[in-house]
């Protein structure tokens, strides 16, 4: 009887572990409800979108926000939060500019795509062909492999120096030194260096600067009256910033007098994070990641832009927006779940583009299944943040099933763009890349078959520092019960991987932790591991 006891504990708490397939169970016969449309009242897991917002500015400590929502070809939600500068009285508001970072790549691959079909240019051209002077080994590399970022090309980023401006040429020589990465066409990795080279061939094949090419193209033809390039900011942005600055809130007085100043067409500031500290960016550093990421629009634009990649008015061939905007086949024959900047999942017909720039975080997402088409722009002027799980959880406010399926709301959830075994590989990888030590991995799917059950791939892994759990236990012992860390990595219904671990925030406010420099150091690092694991490309 005894050990009929131990083994209904054993059991129980192997189960334990594995909440979020008992949600699904719970779930599941709700989920494929018809999207929601003109609803107002819409939340995810029982919080009202602007709650969701209002919960991670205050997590992430960001100086402001803005949203877009489509439902096309609806934008039914366009709005700003928080604040653009921090020294000056400037809100983010639906026509706020904000650098997107690399969603710039993705207005690159449409141009090239735009050229193709004019006959100007074929994807299998060599860039050596229409680029002289280039390094021997990267003359052969293809225009496909550039936007496949196949190329093995190095990156320029880190070698940028931010007091100082370059020419497109300038970039490319601060890397023409180097070796290729890898062999061209067997692998991927991000490089501005491939989207800034595609830019030069925009120039060289159109016989029009890059920048007149997209404008003319696509900001002047989808009517994006608040996007513009970095260089044109100083001249086309509405900037009312009197010297001295008021000593009252209120800074504003041009908009009395002129239309241009309401509800302005106005640069937000970029901030990063040092030693603690907000510093803000100085807006023109984004002109050096040229054909990358040096293109400045609001949410609102950026949402009528992806209304327009449904249909035929930037790409006209249903086949070459399949090159685009599908998984891309590498000259190995290799699939890979990424495509000039964006990235796929199991999720049928989701699709993602995003990163960091100086001084800002851009994320864009599209559910392009004809029951769903949702898309989501996120847009913060603060770097290094993962606007990834927010904008999930948000679309989920309109469909259940667009998100994780999770009950717990203090539950974090990604979505892997790999299956479950090897996001599990990638997340050890990731570990021990950071010499952080894995105390167990638990394989639910292979225990429930031990006791001729099935479950779906479940597996949880646990792992972490002990001096840093130690120093937690020291202020709450209690905290002991949901240490060390794990993260659950699990396959639902639908076929889509998730990683889901417990929100840090919510732990420390539980086991009453009152030291957040540690709490939000682990926040970082399991970010970073997770994003890692999640995604084709390193951000």
């Amino acid at each position: 009887m005894k050990l009929a006891h131990t083994m209904l504990a054993l059991a129980m708490a192997t189960t334990a572990l594995s909440p979020v397939n008992t949600v699904l169970a719970q779930t599941q016969a709700e989920s494929g409800l018809p999207i929601i449309r003109g609803e107002a009242r819409l939340q995810d897991r029982g919080a009202y979108i602007d709650q969701l917002v209002a919960d991670f500015i205050a997590a992430h400590q960001l100086p402001g926000l803005t949203m877009a929502i489509v439902q096309a070809p609806y934008i039914p939600r366009s709005a700003g939060y928080g604040k653009t500068s921090l020294d000056h009285d400037e809100l983010a508001s639906t026509r706020t500019l904000w650098n997107v970072g690399p969603i710039t790549q993705a207005f690159t691959a449409v141009a090239v795509m735009q050229l193709k079909e004019r006959g100007k240019l074929r994807l299998e051209d060599q860039i050596g062909s229409i680029i002289e002077d280039l390094p021997a080994a990267w003359r052969r590399v293809t225009l496909l492999q550039l936007m496949q970022h196949s190329s093995g090309i190095p990156d320029y980023r880190d070698q940028l120096d931010q007091n100082r401006r370059y020419a497109p040429r300038e970039l490319i020589d601060l890397v023409a030194g180097k070796p290729l990465l890898f062999e061209r066409g067997t692998e991927v990795r991000l490089s501005a260096t491939d989207s800034t080279l595609l830019a030069m061939v925009v120039e060289r094949v159109s016989g029009m600067s890059y920048h007149d090419f997209v404008w003319k193209n696509q900001i002047e033809p989808e009517g994006l009256t608040a996007t513009m390039f970095a260089n044109d900011i100083a001249d086309k942005a509405a900037v009312d910033r009197p010297v001295p600055t008021p000593v009252h809130d209120n800074q504003h007085a041009r908009f009395k007098s002129d239309a241009r100043f309401i509800n302005p067409v106005e640069p937000a500031t970029g901030y990063r994070s040092v030693d603690g500290r907000m510093a803000a960016v100085a807006p023109e550093t984004s002109a050096n990641l040229f054909g990358f990421g040096d293109l400045w629009s609001s949410a609102e634009d950026i949402s009528k832009w992806d209304i327009a990649l449904a249909g035929s008015t930037l790409i006209r061939d249903p086949a070459d927006r399949d090159v685009v905007y599908k998984p891309a086949r590498l000259t190995n024959g290799t699939v890979v779940p990424a495509m000039a900047g964006w990235e796929f999942t199991h999720h049928p017909g989701f699709m993602e583009v995003k990163g960091s720039a100086p001084g800002f975080s851009a994320y864009l997402s599209r559910f392009t299944e004809s029951a769903e088409l949702v898309c989501v722009t996120l847009l913060t002027n603060k770097e290094g943040v993962d606007l990834t799980v927010l904008a999930r959880d948000i679309a989920a406010a309109y469909k259940d099933d667009l998100g994780p399926l999770a009950a717990d709301r203090d539950m974090v959830a990604q979505e892997s763009k790999f299956g479950v075994t090897e996001t599990v590989s990638r997340i050890k990888a990731g570990l021990t890349a950071a010499n952080v030590p894995v105390f167990a991995t638990v394989d639910h799917a292979a225990n429930a078959r031990g006791v001729g059950e099935t479950l779906r791939a479940t597996t949880v892994i646990t792992f972490g520092s002990p001096k840093v759990g130690t120093r937690l236990m020291q202020e709450d012992q209690t905290i002991g019960l949901d240490l060390p860390m794990r993260v659950l990595v699990w396959e639902d219904a639908m076929g889509r991987s998730w990683i889901g671990h417990s929100d840090l925030g919510a732990l420390a406010e539980r086991h009453g932790i009152k030291d957040p420099a540690t709490i939000a150091a682990m926040g970082r690092a399991m970010d970073s591991i997770v994003g890692r694991a999640a995604n084709v490309y390193a951000y």
